[in-house]
C-alpha cells in the first residue's frame, strides 16, 4: 500500500526526533508521496525560517519534494474532502483544513497517512494511520 507523509512527519525528521531514511528503507517495497498541501506547509516554513537557518530548510525542504512524487488536488479528491468535511462538520469534530485535504487525498487514492497526528486523522472513519514517530 501507498503511503501520504504528513508534514509533521517531516519535520520530526528535520528537528532529529524521527529517523526517516531507516522508517523509508524498513519499507522499500512501498511508494510514497508527499501532497502539495505538505508542500506548502513544508515551503512556509522555509519563508518565516530566520535567515541563520534558511538556506539549510531550503535545502532539505526541495530534497523532499524532489524525492517524493507530489498529488495535486484534484475534483475527485475535492469531492472527497466536501462529504468528509460535511461529516465531520455534522458530528462536531472539524480537524483542521489542511489536514481534512490530507485525508481526503489518502481516501481517495487508497493511501495510508505517516503522522504523529493521530487524534485528528482517527476521526475519519476507514483512514489507515500509521505513526512513526511512536516507533522511535
Amino acid at each position: 500500500m501507498g503511503r501520504l507523509i504528513d508534514t509533521n512527519t517531516f519535520i520530526e525528521s528535520e528537528r532529529g526526533r524521527l529517523d526517516l531514511e531507516s522508517n523509508l528503507e524498513a519499507r522499500e517495497s512501498d511508494v510514497f508521496f508527499m501532497s502539495v498541501v505538505t508542500a506548502s506547509e513544508l515551503l512556509h516554513g522555509v519563508h518565516r525560517a530566520s535567515s541563520k537557518f534558511r538556506d539549510s530548510r531550503t535545502a532539505t525542504i526541495e530534497k523532499w519534494i524532489a524525492r517524493f512524487p507530489l498529488i495535486d488536488i484534484d475534483l475527485p479528491i475535492a469531492r472527497d474532502h466536501a462529504k468528509i468535511f460535511a461529516d465531520l462538520k455534522s458530528r462536531g469534530e472539524v480537524i483542521g483544513a489542511h489536514d481534512l485535504w490530507l485525508a481526503a487525498t489518502c481516501l481517495n487514492r487508497n493511501l495510508k497517512i505517516v503522522t504523529a497526528n493521530v487524534k485528528e486523522f482517527s476521526r475519519i472513519p476507514n483512514l489507515e494511520i500509521e505513526n512513526w514517530l511512536s516507533n522511535g
